[in-house]
């Protein structure tokens, strides 16, 4: 039974990953290539507004209905979206395609809210670091295979066979969803909140055990490595490094060891004290920015050495960054836990929302930094905001009273 619910929370969340990669890797290069402006394709990125907002109909997929039938219903919603698209050429109907990803966007929010609430419930403590490295290793690989590994064959491929394929996948994925595990109703689940009552809705999520620790945490924890992430390739870029080797190196060979990582992580979560191998691996990443900070003062395009270096440093960057998400992910698992089962979707969507947050927000002021004060000193604000981190840690709230501590 455990082996077939994970399994089938990896398909979940394989697909989950899907409109993601999809719209931030293989949209923007198609539409560019059938001649859509850079204003048009940048407009695409207000479609992820509904991930932002899951938070406002969490509630209601908590306390109505069964959370499969949300699933089930959010993926019927998908392939329908996905087969109006393939009748929309974006060069003639761009506006009724964007709404029509828009729409496929809310309808994956629902289903996001759906599997998390069911893996909140059915996975048990052991089972909460394998869930997670589920989740995020799925995740990714969606990602991966819907954005770089269609590009790869974009030009072989038609606009409306591409989405008839990904409605073929989400039909593959109902089949699956039909023997989803759905966990009893109690007593206690019966009970419903005021939906339409924000304030109330806030308030019983907040006086979870370890909620307000955990949020702080979800928005703070990659302020640094974001700014890392999005601003060091594009000093290599500037410093002799082609588009095709960033393409290579900080994008297939660093996914890798991103998904690596996030493997490792599941595994050791069983194992350890999730605290203390955050507190460590925070201190890795911390030795990692500032040898990143030393490259940026020393590097020399024409060395070997430096790019090799350079290329070691990314490697490192995305591993520590998949051991942590999974860590981080399995963490905000454990605090939803202590929720009471009538909010526990609502509770984890939210710690999800602010996750999320927290690393766009940075992400997207980050390049504004470096045009203001340059690249030492904005990675001298990536490295204090990291050490941030490691100080909100030292002291965790008690949320692995049940887990092995060592």
């Amino acid at each position: 039974m455990a082996t077939f619910k994970l399994k089938l929370f990896g398909l979940l969340y394989f697909v989950q990953g899907l409109p993601y990669g999809l719209q931030s890797s293989l949209l923007p290069i198609y539409l560019r290539t059938v001649g859509l402006s850079f204003t048009k394709i940048s407009l695409t990125k207000l479609l992820y507004f509904p991930w932002l907002l899951k938070i406002l109909w969490a509630p209601f997929v908590d306390q109505y209905g069964t959370k499969q039938k949300w699933l089930l219903s959010s993926m019927c919603g998908l392939i329908i979206c996905c087969l109006i698209i393939s009748r929309l050429p974006p060069k003639t109907d761009f506006l009724a395609m964007a709404f029509t990803l828009l729409l496929m966007n809310f309808f994956a929010s629902i289903q996001d809210i759906a599997v998390d609430g069911i893996a909140v419930r059915l996975l048990s403590n052991e089972e909460v670091g394998y869930g997670n490295t589920i989740q995020v290793v799925g995740y990714k690989m969606g990602a991966l295979i819907a954005g770089a590994g269609l590009l790869t064959v974009m030009d072989q491929i038609e606009w409306d066979m591409l989405f008839i394929m990904f409605a073929v996948i989400y039909v593959v994925a109902i089949i699956f969803a039909c023997f989803t595990p759905e966990p009893e109703r109690t007593s206690e689940t019966k009970i419903r909140l005021p939906v339409l009552n924000p304030r109330e809705i806030l308030g019983e999520v907040l006086r979870v055990p370890g909620t307000v620790w955990t949020l702080i945490y979800v928005i703070i924890y990659k302020l640094g490595e974001q700014g890392a992430v999005s601003m060091f390739p594009m000093f290599l870029l500037e410093n002799s490094f082609s588009p095709a080797e960033l393409g290579l190196w900080n994008g297939i060979v660093a996914m890798g060891f991103s998904i690596f990582g996030s493997c490792l992580g599941g595994l050791l979560m069983p194992k350890y004290n999730a605290f203390s191998l955050i507190m460590i691996l925070f201190f890795l990443r911390i030795a990692n920015l500032s040898f990143q900070m030393l490259l940026l003062l020393l590097f020399q395009s024409e060395s070997l050495t430096m790019k090799g270096a350079a290329v070691l440093s990314i490697i490192l960057q995305h591993f520590l960054s998949g051991l942590i998400t999974t860590l981080t992910f399995s963490i905000m698992m454990l605090c939803t836990q202590k929720a009471k089962e009538r909010i526990q979707a609502t509770h984890y969507t939210f710690l999800a929302s602010f996750e999320v947050l927290g690393k766009l927000t940075f992400s997207a002021i980050a390049g504004i930094l470096v045009d203001w004060i340059g690249f030492p000193s904005s990675f001298c604000i990536f490295l204090l905001l990291s050490c941030l981190a490691v100080l909100h840690v030292l002291k965790p709230p008690d949320l692995l009273s049940e887990q092995k501590k060592q």
